[in-house]
């Protein structure tokens, strides 16, 4: 069966909202009631509510397994990591009240505000290189108790650098991401989880991008029995991009989900989001909600976002949501497009026709799918190790 195209728009559970004018000096006369701007944050968990499942943003996730990390008491300690130690790179430990923490966001659920109220010390890892560097945070003792971290990665205005958080090992963590990108600098950031198969994962990212500087945010979750990855980009200087970039593979059991959020508030920027997942596997289940936001501020913008999702046997479930707001008639383009389906038959004839059997065939139709998110990481070691994870994840049963 062919890829179907969906151009669902609705909030799914958020209230409807209303498009009102804007006074002279930009402001709007009518906030919308649901629009993702407008959500309440807090970096305090005692400001929100004990989750039920039945809100918007949780309602796909299964609540019970991660009771311990919404309700329970976290480790703030240091986690332990190793960083590349290179030139034009530097890590550090810093105190939870210095100044360098809090300017990308702050938490729109209680998961991440439990986790900004318990950590200790922020790992900072700040680019200053002129020339392309590439630095790669190892974690992997994270042990099985309930944890909190937070982590800040600066890039300063003008430089260049690839950042790989590497994510293996068992691990029961909550943590928050801030990303600051600064005049004219060009980041690449990349989150791997290749957890061990009981591990909990609950991560907000937040990023900030200055005038004319550049965001590409990859992830790629391979590896966890619930993983919950939500990466926010503000758009908030002129002439900002950013790129949302996503690849998942869903075993039996697993639940993999991603909430993208690109928030576009000044003239002149550019976004593109491009997810693409694949299931397997009885109880296998992803989620995947991307939220852009076209502010009545950002003129001139171009935005585009996808989500395709490649179902290999029954028994899968794929949750694919794209929502879009725009405020400004005044924009470049903007659309939005999702698809969840089987493997295309034109595809596997097409190899078959040429010698290649079937359960090969489909393995490379897969291997193929994945790549297009995989080969965007600068760093030849990281493609070619992840490259090899897909081909054990599709050794195991890709002809079901």
């Amino acid at each position: 069966m062919a890829l179907t195209e969906s151009t669902e728009t609705a909030q799914h559970g958020f209230k409807a909202h209303s498009d009102g004018g804007w006074d002279a000096d930009g402001a709007a006369k009518h906030v919308p009631v649901q629009t993702r701007s407008a959500r309440f944050t807090s970096t305090d968990v005692s400001d929100f509510e004990a989750v039920t499942g039945r809100e918007a943003n949780w309602k796909y996730t299964p609540i019970a397994k991660i009771e311990s990390l919404l309700n329970g008491e976290l480790d703030g300690a240091r986690t332990p990591l190793t960083v590349t130690d290179v030139a034009g790179v530097s890590s550090e430990w810093i105190a939870r009240d210095d100044a360098r923490i809090g300017r990308a966001g702050k938490p729109e659920e209680r998961g991440a505000a439990a986790a900004w109220s318990a950590f200790g010390e922020a790992h900072l890892v700040t680019v200053t290189a002129e020339e392309q560097v590439t630095a790669i945070v190892d974690r992997s003792e994270l042990g099985t108790s309930a944890r909190a971290a937070h982590t800040v990665i600066e890039a300063k205005p003008n430089s260049r650098g690839l950042v790989i958080l590497e994510n293996t090992g068992d691990a029961q963590l909550s943590e928050n991401v801030e990303i600051v990108v600064g005049e004219g600098a060009e980041l690449t950031v990349v989150s791997v989880q290749q957890w061990a198969d009981e591990a909990q994962h609950l991560s907000s990212h937040y990023a900030t991008v200055g005038r004319d500087g550049s965001l590409k945010h990859i992830v790629v979750t391979l590896g966890g029995a619930l993983v919950r990855l939500n990466p926010s980009i503000h758009l908030d200087h002129e002439g900002a991009n950013g790129e949302a970039l996503g690849a998942y593979f869903a075993d039996a059991g697993q639940h993999l989900e991603h909430q993208v959020y690109m928030d576009h508030d000044a003239p002149h920027t550019r976004s593109r989001v491009n997810y693409k997942g694949a299931l397997q596997g009885e109880g296998a289940h992803t989620v995947w909600i991307g939220d852009v936001l076209i502010r009545n501020s950002a003129t001139g913008t171009d935005s585009y976002e996808q989500n395709r999702n490649l179902v290999l046997s029954e028994g899968t479930r794929a949750d694919s949501i794209p929502n879009l707001e725009i405020e400004t008639g005044d924009i470049a383009g903007a659309g939005h497009a999702s698809a969840t389906g089987r493997f295309d038959d034109e595809h596997l004839f097409y190899l078959r026709s040429r010698g290649i059997s079937e359960e090969e065939a489909r393995k490379l139709v897969v291997h193929g799918f994945l790549l297009e998110v995989i080969q965007q990481i600068d760093d030849a070691e990281t493609q070619e190790r992840l490259r090899d994870a897909v081909e054990a994840e599709l050794a195991e049963s890709v002809s079901a």
